[in-house]
């Protein structure tokens, strides 16, 4: 897909990697709808993409309520009409043991990272099959091939994205609309930034930069690809986890479940 002139909507668009796609995808002559709760924030980053001359839209939306993905949709079908790439990228994780962690903070995870993408899936696909063309960018996380302690929500909402992408990549099949699931490992945005992050380390050595994600966001919306890991190398982890889970899981669970102990205690 040449770019030029094609309409993407970010959702999660205010910050992190979904800025950053915004940028990269709008050098490329790209028009930008840009999604997120904080329209403040769209707007400064609106102000920021004018230099690329290219056509953008704020729209003010929490994903993980269906009537604003709702009303959100209609203004920007009404505006372009139909999109070109759905980018699904709003998300968040919150921090803890599931028996500290109350229901509605596990709910809420799920909410926003699998149910919010499904809203927008939903609300676009039709106008994509309609034209038979378009593709729909999931960002998940390689937390969506592993159980890990201390974000057992947020594993499991990234491994129902991944799940429902794969099912509905097959029912795609000869529309001539695609999808692709991209899993970074940790990225150096304001994830963290959540108060149940404040007693671990923030980022890894080998953290990615937000450019590094969305360049591969540009890539997957090219790509005929279920899944894009980045970095690439880390798809032999998720091979050996599948294939040796016997000796992988307890060698990454006791890993992870060190950290939480230690932040319990602290």
């Amino acid at each position: 897909m040449d770019f030029k002139n094609k309409t993407i909507l970010i959702t999660g668009a205010s910050s992190g990697i979904g800025k950053q796609s915004a940028i990269e995808f709008a050098k490329l002559g790209a028009n930008i709808i840009l999604v997120a709760r904080r329209k403040e924030k769209l707007e400064e980053l609106e102000n920021e993409l004018l230099k690329f001359n290219v056509s953008t839209l704020v729209c003010k939306c929490d994903v993980s309520d269906k009537e604003q993905v709702k009303e959100m949709s209609k203004i920007v079908l009404e505006k372009f009409h139909s999109i070109d790439v759905l980018v699904n990228n709003a998300g968040f994780a919150i921090y803890g043991s599931v028996k500290d962690l109350s229901i509605d903070e596990i709910e809420s995870q799920m909410e926003t990272n699998y149910f919010g993408m499904m809203y927008c899936i939903k609300n676009f696909l039709p106008s994509m099959l309609e034209k038979k063309s378009g593709h729909i960018v999931n960002v998940a996380s390689v937390a969506a091939s592993f159980g890990l302690p201390g974000i057992a929500s947020y594993c499991a909402s990234k491994s129902a994205m991944l799940g429902f992408s794969e099912g509905l990549k097959h029912e795609l099949n000869g529309t001539g609309v695609g999808i692709t699931v991209v899993s970074p490992i940790m990225v150096r945005t304001d994830f963290f930034d959540h108060p149940s992050f404040v007693k671990i380390p923030k980022y890894s050595p080998t953290s990615l930069s937000s450019k590094t994600v969305a360049k591969a966001i540009l890539k997957a919306a090219n790509s005929s690809r279920l899944e894009i890991i980045v970095p690439s190398v880390v798809r032999s982890a998720v091979w050996l986890k599948h294939t040796f889970p016997y000796f992988i899981n307890p060698i990454i669970g006791k890993s992870f479940k060190k950290q939480l102990d230690s932040v319990q205690k602290s």
